[in-house]
């Protein structure tokens, strides 16, 4: 009975220290031309939405062609990073005064139907520079961006980088940091992307690389865990998932202004619980 209760122990022990896995990569499945594809793209079942720093495209999602454009004024809508899904008919967007210090940052929707603006949430200046937003849990998942050099602040870097979790009011119920593997490949800069997978795991792209980092939120502690890296066929930037079609992610690709649809591979159910 000893012996069965150490070996138990033991596995249980080498499982939750394991390192994470590289997973095979995912596979472009169609590119489409998005002049305004500079910052992200976020989609629901009919619509991509390509984003640039103070403009949201709606493109037919067949062929990327531009049905409405909302344009900001500039001197409010400074760095917008991302947009995501919020229900049926709106986007929320993470923005920020990138690379202004000190850092501010606001959420801001907007009507897909309509692609007017509805409102704003101001998280003011705190943990960083608000990148991407997503709800997951019956709550707002915030991840807010910290620096080395330019948009930066004194006395923090890209290890400074935050994810937080409110309640649908932004009450804060808590925050944690990335994994240093993960940080290591963000540097110099940060998180660009993040979004939930309907496995209950974080998703999450940094600003230039072509990799796709699959997180936990740890049972205990502040830093999330890395479970496994996955090749990307664009290099960074913000993400999102297809609401139409199972493992189906859009990204950009920046250089080109293109938004490219790409199917990731599932996280094996024991790397994943």
């Amino acid at each position: 009975m000893l012996t069965a209760l150490a070996l138990l122990l033991t596995l249980q022990t080498a499982d939750s220290t394991a390192g994470p896995s590289l997973l095979a990569p995912a596979v472009e499945t169609r590119r489409l031309s998005a002049e305004d594809a500079h910052q992200g793209v976020a989609a629901d079942a009919h619509y991509l939405y390509a984003i640039s720093n103070g403009a949201i495209a709606k493109l037919d999602k067949a062929n990327g062609r531009v049905l409405a454009r909302w344009r900001g004024d500039p001197r409010r809508f400074i760095h917008m990073n991302s947009c995501a899904l919020a229900g049926a008919n709106e986007l929320v967007c993470a923005l920020s005064n990138y690379p202004a210090v000190p850092m501010a940052s606001s959420a801001e929707w907007f009507d897909v139907r309509t692609m007017r603006h509805l409102r704003s949430h101001s998280f003011g200046h705190g943990h960083g520079s608000l990148t991407w937003i997503d709800w997951h849990d019956d709550g707002w998942w915030a991840c807010f961006a910290n620096y080395d050099g330019k948009g930066g602040e004194p006395g923090r870097d890209h290890n400074w980088t935050t994810l937080v979790h409110y309640d649908r009011t932004f009450v804060e119920r808590g925050t944690w940091l990335f994994p240093e593997t993960v940080l290591a490949r963000f540097a110099p800069h940060s998180a660009s992307g993040g979004a939930w997978g309907g496995d209950g795991l974080l998703y999450v792209t940094g600003h230039d690389r072509p990799e796709l980092y699959v997180l936990r939120v740890p049972a205990t502690g502040s830093r999330l865990e890395h479970v496994a890296t996955i090749s990307i066929p664009t290099n960074g930037q913000a993400i999102a998932w297809d609401p139409s079609e199972a493992r189906l992610l859009w990204s950009i690709e920046r250089d080109t202004s293109e938004v490219v649809a790409s199917r990731v591979p599932p996280v094996p159910e024991s790397r994943g619980r």
